[in-house]
């Protein structure tokens, strides 16, 4: 990619947060407007969680084939087939008339998101190469997080109370369009210097692994255990599968290697975590303040504003803190947040008094805001430029594969206490579980996070970045030879 002034890296970093702006944009607004959904099309609990897994799920599922073809092809190529995909589907869930034609257009949606994200992410690494420069960039990447999460729920309240649910999938039509021609105007193509080869058999072992997990815990509560056992036996027989074949392959779709270095495990471990914990905590709270509470959608996006407006607050912040101290602080800060959050509403029933409720929502938004910059950061620092691509891609797998067993696990949990009774009788009690769930995964950040950004951590960052330049050169000079 060829060196571009100031004034144009800052152009191509605001075309790439479009792309992101629009994917989460749609996520968060989606849950506000599950409960018109569900009574519009008569969906049970696990439609609900179909509704948002199947997207989560395609996009965990591809988002590594999306970075290292990007890095193959054309980065540009790539991210620009996204926005076209994600708009087109985007248009066809505004029109579903059933359930499960909504859960098929989502999931052609996330066939195009799958391009989005991470392909934006490894323009914006090769854009600011400079360490500082990129942890402010990502900052600002994280940003938009939390204007998303600010203004997610408003734009869905808005959207449902004033026309209807569908609506929310027209906001994503201008801006698609828009990041498309900008695109195709001021971003540079680049790909990776050494074209890496597909890998047919890994993206389907991805594909058995997530696919039969995710299907396993949600019909767990309905179908019983005998049912979901050879899905689980499935998913078993897939892990093991990849963990035996990637490491025999000389350009595997994940490089196991990657996982030598312990900020980069921790990365991911961190980003399955956070994001469970984001998912469980929104599908939780949009049922209760409406079907609990009787809230309607836009009321039930104001509520939400003490979790957004820390998000939007604390993200650049925390950019700001991983670029001139390092990912502990964020990350401590982070785990201490969200646990202490999801913690109050297990032990002290937090929803049932409104100075509590806002108060959980205000410590999860703090929590959350500081958790993604430290993700991104050190999933692709240390990595080879040329590998950039496939480093992010495997950071968003693990945000969108956590997002996907947050709300699958949480879901079947509440569906498994509430029962045949109402959610205005049992809700409160039966997501208690729920809540103990999200408070584990605060704790696996606050844990994970203090261990992966020491000193010794560090020290396997570089050896394994060493590794693989090496690694690199070698099959550079046999390529020569």
């Amino acid at each position: 990619m060829p060196e571009l002034s100031p004034r144009r890296r800052m152009l191509v970093l605001a075309i790439c947060c479009m792309s992101l702006l629009i994917v989460s944009l749609d996520t968060t607004a989606l849950n506000v407007s599950l409960p018109s959904m569900q009574r519009d099309l008569g969906a049970s609990t696990s439609g609900l969680q179909w509704t948002i897994d199947a997207y989560t799920l395609v996009l965990a599922s591809l988002l590594m084939l999306a970075g290292s073809t990007a890095d193959r092809i054309g980065r540009k190529r790539v991210f620009m087939t996204g926005l076209v995909l994600f708009t087109i589907g985007s248009a066809l869930c505004s029109v579903a008339p059933t359930l499960d034609s909504l859960i098929i257009f989502r999931m052609i949606q996330a066939v195009g998101g799958s391009m989005l994200n991470p392909v934006a992410m490894s323009i914006i690494t090769n854009t600011f190469t400079d360490p500082r420069e990129r942890a402010r960039a990502i900052g600002v990447w994280g940003g938009v997080v939390g204007i998303s999460m600010a203004a997610g729920p408003l734009v869905g309240g808005l959207l449902v109370d004033g026309v209807d649910w569908r609506a929310i999938f027209w906001v994503n039509l201008p801006v698609g369009l828009a990041a498309l021609l900008l695109t195709l105007r001021f971003v540079p193509e680049s790909r990776a210097p050494k074209a890496r080869r597909l890998d047919p058999v890994g993206q389907l072992l991805v594909i058995a692994l997530f696919g039969s997990l995710t299907y396993a815990i949600i019909e767990a509560p309905n179908a019983g255990f005998p049912s979901i056992l050879p899905f689980a036996a499935l998913a078993l027989a897939a892990l093991l599968g990849l963990l035996r074949y990637e490491p025999r392959r000389a350009e595997p779709l994940i490089d196991l290697r990657f996982f030598r270095s312990a900020p980069f495990s921790g990365a991911t471990v961190i980003a399955i975590g956070a994001f469970a914990a984001l998912g469980g905590f929104l599908f939780l709270s949009t049922l209760y303040l409406q079907n609990v509470r009787g809230l309607d959608a836009l009321h039930a996006g104001l509520w939400m504003l003490p979790m957004a407006m820390p998000m939007f607050l604390c993200a650049p912040l925390s950019g700001r803190l991983v670029g001139s101290r390092g990912p502990r602080l964020s990350l401590v800060v982070a785990g201490v947040a969200m646990t202490s959050s999801a913690a109050l509403f297990a032990l002290f029933d937090a929803e049932t008094s409104n100075v509590t409720l806002i108060l959980g929502y205000a410590l999860f938004g703090i929590g959350f805001g500081f958790v993604n910059a430290p993700i991104t950061n050190t999933a692709v620092s240390g990595m080879p430029r040329a590998q950039a691509g496939v480093a992010a891609a495997v950071a968003s797998t693990s945000r969108q594969m956590g997002q996907t067993l947050g709300v699958a696990v949480v879901g079947a949990v509440l569906a498994s206490g509430v029962g045949a009774s109402s959610y205005r009788e049992t809700f409160v009690s039966a997501a208690v579980p729920g809540w103990w769930i999200i408070t584990g995964c605060g704790l696996v950040v606050l844990v994970v996070g203090a261990v992966t950004s020491g000193p010794w951590a560090r020290r396997t960052a570089e050896r394994t970045a060493e590794t693989l330049e090496s690694a690199e050169i070698r099959g550079a000079s046999r390529v020569v030879a």
